[in-house]
């Protein structure tokens, strides 16, 4: 069964603390697809300025890495990897399923999350090789922001024993 694979290792708490999305997620888009914050338990958001989570701005400073990532609501639209039950995608659908909800979507969303940083995903897996050709060294985060960004994104932050594992392979 793909739900025992799916483990990310941030909460949506954590990411939206971290800090994610440039702080865009929670505002609406320009074609007013909306997102209550009120939804979510409060203590996600609890200490935080708003436009760590709900400005009408991309602030690249405000995300954990310090760098700009992702792609567009129209982006993901065009892509085809928006369903209508979670209008905002992926993580609008993890803080959903995080939180109990369970949904004729579970198995695409999750599918997805391997993909991009499942074991054996293609960003998990490129993260690791480049921290490799850099020495090895787990906390040296100064290259590949972009990349690290998005596995914050998708629930993800690297880390020494997944970073063992992926070696010993």
């Amino acid at each position: 069964m793909m739900h025992k694979l799916f483990k990310p290792n941030l909460t949506p708490k954590e990411i939206i603390q971290m800090g994610s999305f440039g702080g865009t997620y929670f505002h609406p888009t320009d074609r007013n697809i909306d997102i209550d914050v009120n939804e979510f338990p409060p203590e996600w958001f609890m200490g935080l300025p708003t436009e760590f989570y709900y400005s009408k701005k991309y602030i690249r400073k405000v995300n954990y890495f310090k760098t700009k990532c992702g792609q567009s609501q129209e982006e993901w639209e065009k892509m085809g990897w928006i369903n209508p039950i979670d209008p905002r995608g992926w993580f609008q659908w993890y803080c959903r399923y995080y939180m109990g909800r369970r949904c004729e979507d579970d198995d695409r969303q999750i599918n997805r999350w391997l993909n991009f940083t499942g074991p054996n995903g293609r960003w998990r897996n490129y993260i690791y090789t480049q921290i490799h050709k850099n020495g090895g060294d787990i906390s040296d985060e100064s290259y590949s922001l972009g990349a690290r960004q998005s596995l914050i994104h998708w629930g993800y932050k690297v880390n020494e024993n997944d970073y063992k594992t992926w070696k010993n392979k």
